[in-house]
C-alpha cells in the first residue's frame, strides 16, 4: 500500500493548521469559542478528524477535490457541539461521523 497523496497530506496538514488557528469556516463558526470545545477531549478531536478523513473525496491521481466540504462539514459539527440550537443541514449520515479502527 502506497502512502497518501501529497495533496491529501497537504489538505490535513492545512486542515490541522486552520482547526488550532481557530479559522475554520469562519461565517459558520463567528463568535464561538470552539477551540476549548474542540481539545477539550480527545474524543472531541478525534471525530473532528473522522468527519473529516470521511468526507474528503480524492481523485484516481491523489488530488483532493472537495476540501471545502469536508471542512465545511466539520464545522457544522462543531457549530452544533457549540450551540445546541442550530440544526445542520443535511443532517450527518453514519459514514461521515464513523470511527474506523
Amino acid at each position: 500500500m502506497g502512502h497518501l497523496s501529497v495533496d491529501v497530506r497537504a489538505s490535513f496538514r492545512l486542515f490541522a493548521f486552520y482547526l488550532a488557528n481557530g479559522t475554520i469556516d469562519v461565517d459558520l463558526l463567528d463568535g464561538f469559542d470552539y477551540q476549548s470545545t474542540v481539545f477539550h477531549s480527545g474524543s472531541s478531536l478525534e471525530q473532528v478528524f473522522a468527519i473529516y478523513g470521511n468526507v474528503l473525496q480524492v481523485d484516481e491521481s491523489g488530488m483532493v477535490l472537495n476540501e471545502g466540504d469536508a471542512q465545511y462539514r466539520v464545522a457544522q459539527w462543531i457549530r452544533a457541539c457549540c450551540d445546541p440550537s442550530y440544526q445542520v443541514e443535511p443532517p450527518f449520515e453514519a459514514w461521515e461521523m464513523e470511527l474506523h479502527l
